[in-house]
């Protein structure tokens, strides 16, 4: 009798250590790392309703080849698949299981960036940001007018008005949001530039400020020539001298094809400022902060014109006699 109950005792005992052995292993299985640092990643389009065995299906046949046995009873583990938010999730081999119900169950997402450049026209940046990945597209479902309002736009156009700059969004996000995020951004730094201005400063609003800014923008990309330009614009409308920019009559030109001719310089349009006084109407493309920060503080400068010099920078001259002589170098090769 003792023998049987010793017996008995060990069988359970051993039961007992068996389900304990079994319990550490799969949970140190369940700890590891899937598959390596070199495995690709996985986008994981979780939109809920979904049970814990169909995700774990998707991520042991991304990573290894699908087993149904190792999904099902992981499934198990995990079975409490309620209270996962769905979402795009990005799952990497280097994670253990244990990570990526974590990630699920905290509604971790993927985070995708896009950066909006400065100089670039409003169309140009439609068509980026129609090609931003998982980035719905419902801008091109308005006209202007729609958009304005759906934006909270006051201002005449939107060219302009949106402040270049990297933003983030989730999966399913809409341009508008993002479009949304620009405007509010570009309405705190003007306000803050307009409230810094200089008394150099030659315009009378902060619309005005991303006009001018637009054309320094599109003028010159180099960041210590930025209040030297503006210096000759805001000497120019100080005279009521025209501010002669090609990038402002290129912007009214429809269809241009990249070369400027004489007759496009002599073509009156609400953009050719080589034919009308001061500013043209709306910015030309969308100014950067620092572009913006120059048309409001343009440094002292006895420039009247400048030239491009080939080389990415510009030549600046006090006369038109120095201008032509440079434009002959620089421009026309002409020693």
């Amino acid at each position: 009798m003792k023998k049987i109950r010793f017996t008995f005792l060990f069988v359970i005992a051993a039961l007992a250590i068996s389900a304990v052995l079994v319990f550490v292993s799969g949970r140190w299985y369940l700890s590891q790392p899937i598959q390596g640092e070199s495995a690709t990643p996985l986008l994981l389009d979780f939109r809920g309703g979904e049970s814990a065995r169909t995700v774990t299906a998707k991520v042991t046949e991304h990573f290894q080849g699908g087993h149904p046995l190792v999904s099902y009873r992981i499934s198990q583990v995990f079975a409490d698949i309620d209270h996962l938010q769905a979402g795009l999730y990005e799952i990497h081999g280097q994670q253990s299981w244990f990570d990526i119900w974590k990630v699920l169950s905290q509604g971790r997402e993927k985070t995708f960036t896009v950066t909006l450049v400065e100089g670039l026209t409003f169309n140009q940046w439609l068509a980026q940001l129609k090609e931003q990945p998982y980035l719905v597209s419902k801008s091109s479902d308005l006209n202007d007018s729609e958009l304005k309002q759906t934006l909270g736009i006051k201002e005449p156009a939107i060219e302009g008005v949106l402040l270049p700059e990297t933003y983030s969004y989730r999966a399913y996000t809409t341009d508008i949001s993002i479009l949304k995020q620009a405007y509010l951004s570009m309405q705190t730094v003007l306000s803050e530039a307009w409230e810094q201005r200089s008394d150099r400063c030659p315009v009378d609003s902060p619309y005005e400020l991303l006009i001018l800014a637009s054309i320094i923008e599109k003028e010159t990309g180099l960041a210590d020539e930025r209040p030297l330009v503006a210096s000759v614009f805001a000497n120019r409308l100080e005279i009521g001298m025209r501010l002669q920019s090609d990038p402002t009559t290129i912007y009214g030109i429809e269809d241009f094809d990249g070369n400027l001719t004489r007759a496009h310089l002599r073509e009156k349009t609400a953009y050719n400022t080589y034919r009308i006084n001061g500013l043209p109407p709306t910015p030309i493309a969308m100014p950067g902060k620092a572009s913006i920060e120059a048309a409001a503080n343009p440094v002292r400068s006895p420039y009247y014109y400048f030239v491009a010099d080939k080389s990415g920078g510009h030549v600046f001259s006090e006369t038109l006699e120095e201008h032509q002589q440079a434009v002959r170098r620089y421009q026309l090769n002409q020693e």
